[in-house]
């Protein structure tokens, strides 16, 4: 039997087959300083902690995003909430970023 050779835009990926991810139960306060570093540094909680240990963090900017998981009743809710039909899903996505505009600029007024 041949073993066929792996496409080379695949083999990038090998490594990356071969991580795993590792979660650490710590103290609130141990979850608060790295997430403040983090911020501050902006840059992921775990670019943050390979920091700390010494280890290679990427060095191309992180996106800037916000995520949340969303239910079903979430999306029925945000539908009603925006007068939408629940199917539309991209115009609730919009909707809930602009409302997140409102609020970081609401947050950015108080603070002034």
């Amino acid at each position: 039997m041949k073993v066929s050779q792996k496409p080379v835009r695949w083999q990038a990926s090998d490594e990356a087959l071969h991580a795993v991810q590792v979660a650490f139960d710590v103290e609130t306060a141990v979850l608060e300083a790295v997430r403040c570093a983090a911020f501050v540094a902006d840059r992921s909680a775990s670019d943050q902690i390979r920091s700390i240990l010494g280890l290679p963090v990427n060095r191309r900017p992180k996106r800037p995003r916000l995520t949340v998981t969303l239910t079903l009743e979430d999306y029925t809710m945000l539908a009603e909430k925006y007068g939408l039909a629940v199917e539309e899903r991209l115009a609730i996505k919009e909707q809930v970023t602009r409302e997140l505009m409102e609020f970081a600029e609401q947050e950015n007024r108080r603070g002034k």
